[in-house]
């Protein structure tokens, strides 16, 4: 009978669970951070949602008479007048100049007085009756306005003119003619750029007083 003993079936050592380095840690952790922001932040195509639609802008139905001739027409309601003789009514003649109401080269007149129609918004003109610098002359006669212009040479490049000649005419109807000095201040909203202020206004004065 053998004396020998069974041979012990030993299980091999279990290595102990290795501890993640600190660098380990931190690039799983934001690696995962950035999985979870990416499924959050997917394009609405890939998620099978489609775009909301985007709301309209609301517009409005205005009827103006604009150089004796009538017009109806419907424009989004922040469309200003200036926009609205230029783009939709392709009177050109009135200027885009700051588009802020600080250059004067958009004046106009609404019901005879001069307005920047840059900052006026044409949904409010219903009824109104409103004068360009393509309506001032009556035929092949120019107004005395742009007459007086031509006579006093008071004009260099022109892109500011057919603002200053609007101002100018509502300044005589206006009544601020007495002087120079009066009508250098009830003018100074209509900046030129080439600096012909002395033969602008030499030109209103003398379309004022014949002179």
């Amino acid at each position: 009978m053998s004396t020998e003993l069974p041979e012990a079936t030993v299980s091999p050592p279990t290595e102990p669970p290795l501890t993640p380095s600190r660098r380990t840690f931190i690039a799983t952790t934001v690696g995962g951070g950035a999985a979870v922001a990416g499924s959050l932040f997917m394009a609405p195509d890939a998620l099978g949602d489609e775009p909301a639609n985007t709301a309209e802008a609301p517009s409005g139905r205005v009827s103006l008479t604009v150089n004796g001739e009538r017009h109806t027409v419907t424009v989004d309601n922040r469309t200003s007048l200036l926009d609205l003789l230029r783009e939709h009514l392709k009177l050109t003649g009135s200027k885009k100049g700051c588009n802020a109401g600080a250059c004067g080269a958009c004046t106009v007149l609404v019901d005879g007085r001069r307005v920047n129609s840059c900052l006026t918004l044409a949904v409010r003109l219903e009824g109104a009756e409103v004068t360009t610098i393509e309506g001032l002359a009556d035929g092949d006669d120019l107004h005395k306005v742009q007459q007086a212009f031509i006579d006093e040479d008071a004009f260099q490049c022109g892109f500011c003119t057919p603002g200053q000649i609007m101002s100018g005419v509502g300044c005589i109807k206006e009544g601020h003619t007495g002087s120079a000095e009066e009508i250098r201040e009830w003018m100074s909203g209509n900046l030129c750029r080439c600096g012909c202020y002395v033969k602008i206004v030499r030109a209103v004065g003398h379309a004022a007083h014949g002179k």
